[in-house]
């Protein structure tokens, strides 16, 4: 590939780096026969849409939830509302749950999850635009959260948001063993 622009999902520009990491992720995938989930909230369904990007993503991508309010993230995922009171959304708490239950609520056998702030708007104390939490969950272990401060404006945080989610799966199906029970 060359370097630059890899391709364009929704409007957002992804890098070459973060396409060959794609490339390399559904292979990870589909060598250990897995499918994927994502659980989104800041990104809207951006780290779907960039998976869904790829011809025969259908092999091993098994489906996206969008969770952009909370309501959606209790009712879709599962997450205990007292999560979201004690922690806020953007939290480790949370996006360990949106990622557990984007597992339990799939047939797939890895899922990722995000949260954060985009901006402009939406900075609270201790949580600054670029604020963003993302887990990765393979079936059976515990998920794994991993905090983001991201820089740029609201199309740079979700794009930093979608390349690191790629990366951190990556990293996961390439690392992990495989899970005892397949679904």
């Amino acid at each position: 590939m060359t370097s630059g622009i890899g391709m364009v999902v929704g409007g957002m520009s992804v890098d070459t780096s973060a396409t060959d990491d794609l490339q390399a992720l559904a292979q990870a995938l589909r060598a250990r026969g897995w499918r994927l989930a994502t659980a989104e909230s800041c990104t809207g369904g951006l780290i779907a849409a960039t998976c869904t990007s790829l011809a025969g993503s259908s092999d091993w991508f098994d489906r996206g939830f969008v969770t952009y309010s909370n309501e959606a993230k209790a009712q879709m995922l599962g997450v205990d509302p007292g999560l979201i009171v004690q922690h806020g959304a953007v939290s480790r708490e949370v996006v360990c749950a949106m990622a557990a239950g984007a597992l339990q609520h799939s047939r797939a056998h890895v899922a990722v999850a995000v949260t954060g702030i985009a901006g402009p708007g939406g900075a609270v104390p201790g949580k600054p635009v670029g604020t963003v939490w993302l887990a990765t969950a393979v079936q059976g272990q515990q998920p794994l959260p991993r905090l983001l401060h991201c820089t740029g404006d609201r199309a740079a945080v979700r794009a930093t948001t979608v390349t690191e989610a790629i990366a951190q799966l990556l990293r996961c199906a390439g690392e992990t063993a495989p899970p005892a029970a397949t679904r």
